[in-house]
């Protein structure tokens, strides 16, 4: 395990931070917040990650990717978390492409990965039907009907799921509602008939929605790999996605410490700077120690997730 960014990685980190610093502040968060935006992202500045790269960060090169793994998207996410930008970088690239790539037929990865990576085709995964997330307790149900095969169900919260171009659908072919076995992976195009999308602000302006499935029929090659056999791959792709939303999490965290010690330095009490004040010194060091051990869990997560690792 190596806990120590190689040089790829420290140009892919100081390249983002400087992006998102300059391009997408915090400020541009609030923008689209407070204006309503449609699409809840700038698509402008998506087409620009796009173009470093970073669309493509977790795909092979074969399909048009950079192939820089885990730890490379950790970074960006990273960067991403200090200024709360608002991009389809954790419903596309984070959540919905890995499980094309994991479980989707050569034709199907040759369909959607290389537009994925070009930023030009947006993925959303449907997966949370109630109010918690819980991957394995799904009602929505896929059934064979002549012709191919019919969805029916609702999913909440999905991230993205108001602009995505397709959808990685969790359906359930067989077995009791909170059965592992049974679960199975559909890529279906958002513009089917029967789909309705009903776009869900979250409380952190997020972008989420409400989508349901009302007879959607779709061809037997709509499958993502082994019908009813798609919780493993899911389970290791969500895994993914967890500790690429801790490198956000931490990301944020620790633009929170960094302005708290600036605030420090600079603020006066009593005649002095109340960084002076040992019990806030202290209370800053303990902070320190902490964001450093979640850095380095983070890191481990990601190493661990591209060595292929069981612990990951």
């Amino acid at each position: 395990m190596n806990l120590v960014l190689n040089e790829e990685e420290t140009i892919l980190k100081r390249g983002a931070h400087e992006y998102f610093g300059e391009r997408l502040p915090v400020a541009a968060l609030r923008r689209l917040r407070d204006e309503h935006d449609a699409d809840g992202f700038e698509r402008t500045a998506w087409a620009e990650m796009a173009d470093m790269g970073w669309a493509g960060v977790l795909l092979p090169e074969a399909y048009g990717g950079a192939g820089f793994g885990y730890r490379g998207l950790g970074q960006i996410l990273e960067e991403a978390g200090r200024t709360l930008a608002a991009s389809p970088l954790v419903a596309t690239v984070l959540s919905a492409a890995p499980l094309v790539l994991a479980a989707g037929s050569e034709a199907q990865r040759e369909a959607i990965l290389p537009a994925v990576a070009a930023g030009e085709c947006l993925l959303a995964l449907a997966i949370d039907e109630g109010a918690r997330h819980a991957p394995d307790r799904i009602a929505t149900t896929v059934t064979a009907v002549d012709g191919g095969l019919r969805i029916d169900g609702t999913k909440r919260f999905v991230l993205d799921g108001h602009v995505a171009d397709h959808f990685v659908v969790v359906a359930r072919s067989h077995g009791a509602v909170d059965a592992c076995d049974g679960i199975t992976l559909l890529l279906v195009p958002a513009d089917a008939a029967g789909i309705r999308v009903t776009r869900t602000t979250m409380v952190d302006a997020r972008n989420a929605a409400r989508v349901e499935f009302d007879g959607v029929t779709v061809g037997a090659d709509a499958v993502l790999g082994t019908p009813g056999d798609g919780y493993a791959v899911l389970e290791r792709v969500l895994d993914g996605a967890r500790a690429g939303l801790a490198a956000e999490m931490l990301g944020s965290g620790l633009e929170a410490f960094e302005r708290t010690v600036a605030y420090l330095k600079l603020r006066e009490q009593f005649g002095q700077k109340i960084g002076a004040f040992q019990a806030l010194k202290h209370r800053a060091a303990l902070m320190y120690c902490e964001i450093e051990l979640t850095r380095s869990a983070v890191l481990a997560a990601l190493d661990a997730l591209d060595g292929g690792s069981a612990e990951a």
